[in-house]
């Protein structure tokens, strides 16, 4: 790599010109103690803080999993980038102009691929904003935008954009342009064809709206479809290395210190709300960013404030989602308090028709607290004056309050909800006992299956092209020999279908055996000990020893359990069952139609793991591998496809018509 040129006195001066504080703060709320801050840790999870930040010394450092260092270490950390690049984004945030040739030294290939994808993101924003406002096919854009009410000035400042009707307008662009198509490709701005294998725009006939991070790098992008073509009305950037749509507030980089100003951010649906709003000169505002609200997106709006105000559309689906977003809000300790606007009314369109000012005072007057909000949501519905719709909705209530960490704050909202309820004191308590209970049952249910899913993945066995040299490792008998086997520790539950091919080759015999010996090999298998016994039959096959249940019940183990655990099937037809019928239903009425079917079930799941584990290749190869390894994975992408829409029976050919193409 070529050394930086960037001199030890530029940095000095990026480096006191940097406010540590600030720059920390659009990740974390910072408290004062003494002469530093401290907050919760952004790089691991924690309850108490732990995460000092020392603005005399420039550094900042966690206690609890050891991070540490200055404001372009900080960077580097949470963005994902190399020191010259996470330099650039301080200097460009304190106004330093830096020279643009530079690369840093210590530059490895993920750091590089990383900023490549924010290299392609931030040119395709320039890029489609340029198109608004240049080319021809955009009036229709530039009209839309026009009746929306937003200025010049608006669209300049957040970015919009025109993406055209065609199919690789974009790419071609970019590529004379010098963008490396891997960037483009992983920033998700191109795809490609399943026919051909050719790059065509992800963005087409949309508007677009770039999506920022805290600190105002572009990572994404919502397209807003234009009148007249076929598609979804809003798409947005798949998840990428940069962009997490479960993470991102849209707009959160133009409101992050409003929100602390204000001591309350402003949670609204849509793109237009946002800039709307933010026009008008309400500046605390967000949204989500294509999706529901997310645990991790109140964390991080709680990094600015604990207090939140939700505006949702009017209309029943926008009222159900504010409901339904309430209770993350409230787990993620948030203080919420909601709002209806005028039926038929946005937030984008009040604001329009009445002005900011407006739109304040209705939020003064007309906001309320959550139990509030639902009881008044109930009244509108007519739920409330019937006693087991108020029942139901005291029950939902509570089961909200249950999410509320705060104890004070828990036994406040009960008092508050049996003033509104009517319903005694004991009766809340007693059922807010077992909604807490239930909550709690839940969450660790999800711990459990968040440590099984650890333990599976730990312990899930390498890729499938790993074995394609039929290299097995050696474990030792029982009689201190060695069997060509896998080391195997049993952890995951075994495929039904993988069980099931098994079972077929065993107890069916020869004729099975060469028919799924010819349509699969052991790659196939993801259980380990599954791909040993298949090894093993086609071995005994060629070697023209028996193959049966009995055979291996007295074999070495693993065999025994395996052929017990195979045979013994929980949900098998039952004999009794089968006493009642008039018509007898037999498992293997056609032993290589059932075959068939697990043939397709096993061949979808190997497509599935060859192909996540090509993309785990894709993260540490050159771009020559890579572009192979793409066209590899468009080529599994076919097969899966192609698999799926085609019944078992036309997938695989029949035993005879096997046994004629042999001869």
């Amino acid at each position: 790599m070529a050394s930086s040129r960037i001199t030890d006195t530029k940095k000095e001066e990026i480096r006191d010109a940097a406010d540590i504080v600030d720059v920390v703060s659009d990740y974390v709320k910072l408290k004062k103690a003494g002469g530093g801050f401290t907050g919760l840790c952004p790089f691991h999870n924690e309850k108490s803080p732990s995460f000092h930040v020392t603005p005399r010394l420039g550094i900042f450092k966690c206690f609890g999993c050891g991070e540490g260092g200055d404001v372009f270490n900080f960077v580097m950390k949470m963005e994902g980038v190399g020191f010259v690049e996470a330099m650039r984004t301080v200097a460009e945030r304190y106004n330093i102009e830096l020279p643009h040739e530079e690369q840093d030294d210590e530059f490895d290939e993920r750091t590089q691929l990383t900023e490549g994808i924010y290299h392609a993101l931030r040119f395709a924003g320039q890029f489609y904003h340029e198109q608004l406002n240049a080319e021809d096919e955009a009036a229709e854009a530039r009209n839309y935008l026009g009746k929306r009410g937003l200025k010049t000035q608006t669209i300049r400042k957040w970015g919009l954009g025109f993406a055209h009707d065609r199919m690789d307008h974009f790419f071609s662009h970019a590529t004379e342009q010098g963008i490396n198509e891997t960037y483009l490709f992983e920033a998700g701005l191109i795809k490609y064809s399943e026919k051909n294998q050719r790059a065509y725009d992800t963005f087409r006939g949309r508007l677009m709206f770039p999506i920022f991070n805290p600190s105002g790098k572009v990572i994404g992008f919502g397209g807003r479809i234009m009148e007249g073509l076929k598609g979804p009305k809003y798409l947005n950037s798949p998840q990428t290395k940069v962009y997490n749509k479960s993470e991102v507030m849209y707009g959160i980089h133009l409101a992050r210190n409003e929100i602390r100003k204000n001591d309350q951010s402003i949670l609204v649906e849509g793109y237009m709300d946002v800039i709307s709003l933010w026009q008008s000169g309400i500046y605390n505002v967000v949204a989500t960013s294509g999706t529901s609200v997310t645990p991790e997106q109140m964390r991080r709006l709680r990094n600015y404030s604990q207090n939140m105000l939700m505006v949702y559309d009017a209309d029943s689906a926008g009222q159900n989602a504010m409901i339904r977003g309430l209770d993350i809000a409230l787990q993620a300790d948030m203080h919420v308090r909601l709002m209806h606007l005028p039926e038929g009314e946005d937030p984008d369109s009040f604001v329009q028709q009445f002005g900011a000012e407006s739109f304040l005072e209705y939020t003064e007057k007309e906001s309320k607290d959550f139990i509030s909000f639902m009881v008044a949501h109930a009244e509108d519905a007519g739920e409330w004056e019937d006693p087991l719709g108020r029942k139901k909705v005291v029950s939902q209530i509570l089961a909200s309050i249950a999410k509320v960490k705060d104890a004070v704050l828990r036994a406040t909202l009960v008092d508050h909800l049996r003033k509104l309820s009517g319903v005694g004191e004991r009766a809340l308590t007693a059922e807010l006992g077992s909604h807490s209970q239930a909550f709690a049952q839940e969450q660790q249910r999800a711990k459990e299956r968040e440590y099984r899913q650890m333990q599976r993945d730990e312990n899930s066995p390498p890729p499938a092209e790993e074995y394609s040299r039929g290299e097995f490792p050696r474990i030792p008998d029982t009689n201190g020999g060695s069997r060509q086997s896998q080391n195997i520790t049993p952890k995951k539950k075994k495929s039904p279908a993988e069980k099931e091919i098994i079972r077929l080759m065993i107890e069916h015999g020869d004729e099975m055996i060469y028919y799924v010996g010819q349509l699969i090999t052991h790659e196939y298998f993801e259980d380990e000990e599954l791909r040993l016994f298949y090894n093993d039959i086609i071995q005994r096959y060629n070697d023209e020893l028996p193959v049966s249940i009995e055979e291996y019940t007295a074999q070495d183990p693993p065999f025994p359990e395996l052929t017990g655990e195979i045979f013994i099937e929980q949900h098998s037809i039952s004999e009794k069952g089968n006493e009642r019928r008039t018509t007898r239903i037999t498992r293997d009425a056609d032993p290589f139609a059932t075959a068939r079917g697990a043939l397709k079930a096993v061949t979808r799941a190997f497509y599935t793991r060859k192909s996540e584990g090509i993309k785990r290749q894709v993260e540490t190869s050159d771009d020559d591998l890579r572009r192979e390894l793409y066209t590899e994975l468009m080529d599994l992408s076919r097969k899966k496809s192609s698999l799926e829409r085609t019944p078992a029976d036309e997938l695989f050919p029949t035993l005879d018509d096997m046994m004629k193409s042999d001869t």
